[in-house]
């Protein structure tokens, strides 16, 4: 742990992944994304909302990061459905799966840099404070973020955050 705050440290613009910096600072990856300088936080049930909002984005990269593994998909989000628990993706190719979206305590709209790089970022999380997975938007030819999900990212976090 470091004898530098988490929110003064974070007003640095660290590099590397949150997690790694939740794990020096013995905390969650909730926690590091609550003290982040810019960030919208809304409740769990505010998850079909925003899949169904990306959804219509076009393509961008679905991430799921745990101790062992980084895994990415890109493309575009499929639709999806609850039945039986799950929140049922509708892929037909691509992404398939299911989430157990009940247990979305929090989502979180990040904006950062991260390897000298913009990156705008949705992040899903359960109870214990860790990401269930995350949707980072997608990026042109010159490794640039794509200006229309740019725009829709930040018009969603103003209607989350009730400002638009």
């Amino acid at each position: 742990m470091s004898n530098v705050s988490l929110q003064d440290y974070l007003k640095t613009e660290p590099d590397g992944t949150l997690e790694a910096i939740a794990g020096q600072y013995n905390t969650t990856l909730l926690e590091v994304v609550k003290h982040l300088p810019s960030h919208t936080l809304v409740a769990g049930d505010k998850f079909d909302t925003v899949w169904d909002t990306v959804c219509e984005w076009g393509k961008v990269t679905t991430l799921v990061h745990s101790a062992d593994v980084i895994l990415e998909f890109t493309g575009e989000l499929p639709s999806g459905f609850h039945r039986h628990g799950y929140f049922n993706l509708r892929g037909k190719k691509g992404m398939t799966g299911h989430i157990k979206a009940e247990n979305c305590t929090h989502i979180a709209l990040v904006e950062r840099k991260f390897m000298a790089m913009d990156t705008a970022s949705i992040l899903f999380f359960n109870a214990a404070g860790n990401a269930m997975f995350k949707i980072f938007l997608g990026r042109d030819d010159h490794r640039q973020l794509l200006a229309e999900q740019v725009d829709a990212f930040r018009t969603l976090a103003a209607v989350l955050k009730g400002d638009a």
